[in-house]
């Protein structure tokens, strides 16, 4: 239930269309009864045993005085004009009754589309923000295509399984209640049999609901497992090609999806087994009510007339469509809230990334950065230990060692993609993580090994997350990152779509936009993550020029695979197990004939 009133928190803003559809669902009650409430007069009239009524009844709410101010009108019509005229005057009203009724069934749903589609928009929404705000960790322990499904899947199931069904959460109820008042008001010795054997239907119901749920969150993970193979297979197609590796994939897809079906069949079984079972049981129901009731007109000792009765069952049929909707509502309910658990599974994950609430804003560097007893562990075991490193305002700092030393988790700790778990990391003397997240992320720009480049325009890659970025801004940074003459040789220029993840662009090409975009961000601190280790000799030296431009003016801090690109760097660091190795210059780390000569030695051999 709190799942269930959590998703319906998201329908709170449109609360005046919820309003207004609670109250064209009160009109369609109000001509229902109505019209219902005509039959017993126009029996009456049809079996002769109508009794003219020559006073008006006081009017109250309730059937009997709704009936003796029907009957009185009728009467009057059937003195002046006969019994024909009253006839068609029962049926012009009902006509306008049922016409009414229907304007106001329609206008309800004209409003609840506002709360449903509206709804589902905001859950989207907020699914994205939380996706885009969670930390890098989150993503190396779940796969891609899970949180795909998740945002996708689940959430149309919870649009099509709650959402749709939110219309009968306020309608059916109402009609359900207004009705069996009207009916108690009638006959309440029936009345009261019907609720005494109603309840039965209603656990039944519910047996195969609690069990739908249960199931379909299982199917929701296994649909998740198959999406997370689809992307993997994507992404990793030239490896599956070249290693021969089709029919693996392909049978490994065919069990998962052989799994799926057979779940889902199960789970569509369960579900359309909601309607024959609560039409069955209504046909039950109404049976049931026609014996007793039978038995209560037939008596010696009646207490409702055959009119009555008729129009009696009639209601109470009425009754049974918006019971039987409510009851496959439940089974959909059920399903839905499944998919809403896997929601709030990223909704509620915790965001290990905190921003304090007196955070400082920080729009400048000063002095320098500072890396006090740095520790820091994903899980159990230290990946930095006891790291101490200063990086002077304009000084080039480069990171060399081997593949886990802890290079990149170095950088990564400088704009808070992770925390320390252990010291503290400082800018002109003030830890990170007083500062606040969006303004010491301004302060840096960040090239990576892989180019991470959008399906987009050239102009729209170079000026991403630069929002007042004009034209010529956009070629400056280009020209600067040597990028601008291969541009203009395009056929649309700047406005070129690069493709999925710039696959239109060579290697050089889609480090050089990327450079470009750190350029136009201005920052005064430049990461540059080992951002030329997958080029050709001579993309890397057009990006080497571009680079030497950029880091001219800027703090930087390289991590360098090849150390021929670091030579003239003011301090290079040696990183070994996720310690301080070695530091110092090109020229006296050689001398010194310690773990860099040692790596400098190798890569001049091979």
């Amino acid at each position: 239930m709190k799942k269930f009133l959590r998703i319906l928190g998201f329908a709170k803003p449109y609360w005046a269309y919820a309003l207004l559809n609670v109250f064209f669902n009160l009109l369609t009650v109000v001509f229902s009864l109505f019209s219902f409430a005509l039959l017993v007069p126009f029996l009456n009239l049809l079996f002769g045993t109508a009794e003219l009524v020559t006073e008006r009844p006081p009017f109250k709410l309730s059937s009997d005085a709704l009936l003796g101010n029907l009957n009185f009108e009728i009467s009057r019509i059937i003195t002046e004009s006969g019994q024909l005229s009253a006839l068609l005057f029962i049926c012009l009203v009902l006509v306008t009754a049922f016409f009414l009724r229907n304007v106001a069934r329609f206008m309800s749903s004209f409003y609840m589309a506002n709360v449903r589609v509206g709804a589902v928009k905001d859950m989207r929404n907020a699914i994205y923000k939380k996706i885009l705000i969670l930390p890098l960790s989150f993503y190396n322990k779940n796969k891609k295509g899970d949180i795909l499904a998740r945002i996708t899947n689940d959430v149309q199931e919870v649009e099509y399984s709650i959402m749709n069904y939110l219309e009968m959460l306020v309608r059916d109820p109402i009609t359900i209640l207004a009705f069996l008042f009207f009916m108690l008001s009638m006959s309440p010795q029936l009345t009261l049999f019907v609720f005494l054997i109603l309840p039965v239907t209603g656990y039944i119901i519910g047996l195969i609901g609690r069990s739908l749920r249960k199931t379909s969150k299982i199917g929701q993970a296994r649909m998740s497992d198959m999406l997370s193979h689809i992307e993997e297979s994507i992404s990793g197609l030239r490896i599956i090609k070249a290693f021969n590796a089709i029919d693996y994939s392909d049978k490994k897809f065919k069990e998962q999806n052989g799994l799926l079906s057979s779940l889902m069949i199960g789970i569509y079984r369960r579900r359309d087994l909601s309607s024959p079972m609560s039409e069955f049981l209504s046909s039950v129901v109404i049976i049931v009510v026609l014996w007793f009731g039978g038995q209560m007109v037939l008596s010696d000792s009646s207490t409702i007339s055959a009119a009555d009765f008729i129009t009696y069952i009639i209601i109470f049929s009425q009754i049974i469509p918006p019971a039987k909707t409510f009851a496959q509502g439940y089974y959909h309910i059920q399903k839905g809230i499944a998919s809403a658990e896997r929601i709030f599974e990223i909704l509620d994950a915790e965001e290990m990334i905190v921003e304090k609430p007196d955070a400082k804003p920080v729009i400048s560097f000063n002095e320098k950065i500072e890396y006090r007893n740095v520790g820091f562990k994903y899980i159990k075991e230290n990946v930095l230990s006891n790291v101490n490193l200063t990086v002077e305002k304009g000084k080039i700092i480069a990171l060399v060692g081997e593949s886990g030393g802890g290079k990149s988790t170095m950088v990564d700790l400088l704009p808070r993609f992770y925390d320390v778990t252990e010291g503290s990391i400082l800018i002109d003397g003030h830890d990170l993580r007083d500062y606040r997240i969006d303004h010491l992320r301004g302060l840096m720009g960040i090239v990576t090994q892989e180019s991470i480049l959008f399906n987009d325009t050239l102009f729209n890659n170079i000026a991403f997350g630069s929002i007042n970025a004009t034209y010529e801004d956009v070629v400056a940074a280009a020209r600067v990152a040597n990028a601008h003459n291969f541009i203009m040789e395009m056929e649309k220029g700047y406005d070129t779509t690069i493709g999925d993840r710039g696959s239109n662009l060579s290697g050089g090409q889609r480090q050089r936009i990327s450079i470009a975009r750190a350029v136009l961000k201005n920052p005064p601190i430049l990461i540059l993550d080992e951002a030329t280790s997958s080029l050709d000799t001579e993309s890397e030296r057009l990006v080497q020029d571009a680079l030497a431009q950029v880091m001219s003016t800027r703090t930087s801090i390289v991590i360098a695979h090849r150390l021929s690109t670091i030579q003239h760097a003011d301090e290079i660091i040696v990183m070994q197990k996720g310690q301080i190795a070695e530091r110092g210059k090109h020229d006296a780390l050689i001398a010194k004939g310690g773990v860099y000569k040692r790596l400098f030695d190798l890569q001049s051999f091979s």
